[in-house]
């Protein structure tokens, strides 16, 4: 399988796992516009075409968020990608506030194609959260995740200029 079907296979595993999702905002956006947006912003923003970084960043939120399991994604799509979503994927079992603080914890730690995955991430969420605040959020809420996220950002600084510059520009005018 070439890559480009090899990704167009990775777009229709994850939408058929996320199709009945849709995400916080007043629109009630199909989730799926999520993963494909954040694919979307390490190729156009952060100039990144490692296939593994774009599966896994398709893939992101599968084992999270679905009932797919790393072993699924392992024989769709591999050790590698495998790795990278089990790396940026959070603890379910975890109270919320635990899971928050590892991520601000073990951000520095991860590889470079997580790192990769996470800030583009963090910068699809805090656009997203600039565009439209999501349903039950009020601006406190809203000022305590940018606050988060930026801790979590600085643990992956140095890994890819454009992300890191357009985060801060955000981060800015949160202040």
């Amino acid at each position: 399988m070439g890559d480009l079907s090899l990704l167009v296979e990775t777009v229709n595993f994850a939408a058929i796992k996320h199709k009945a999702q849709r995400r916080k905002d007043p629109e009630k956006t199909p989730y799926i516009n999520h993963p494909i947006g954040v694919a979307r912003i390490l190729t156009e923003e952060g100039k990144v075409n490692d296939l593994s970084v774009l599966q896994a960043a398709i893939l992101h939120d599968t084992v999270e968020d679905t009932d797919t399991t790393i072993e699924e994604i392992k024989e769709k799509f591999g050790d590698k990608v495998a790795g990278i979503v089990a790396e940026v994927t959070d603890d379910k079992h975890l109270p919320k506030s635990e899971r928050k603080r590892l991520q601000i914890e073990n951000a520095p730690k991860k590889s470079k194609e997580a790192k990769l995955v996470k800030l583009a991430d963090k910068l699809y969420n805090l656009r997203d959260l600039n565009r439209a605040t999501p349903s039950g959020w009020n601006p406190k809420r809203v000022s305590e995740y940018f606050k988060w996220a930026s801790l979590v950002v600085e643990g992956l600084r140095g890994t890819n200029h454009q992300l890191e510059e357009e985060l801060d520009k955000l981060f800015e005018s949160k202040e």
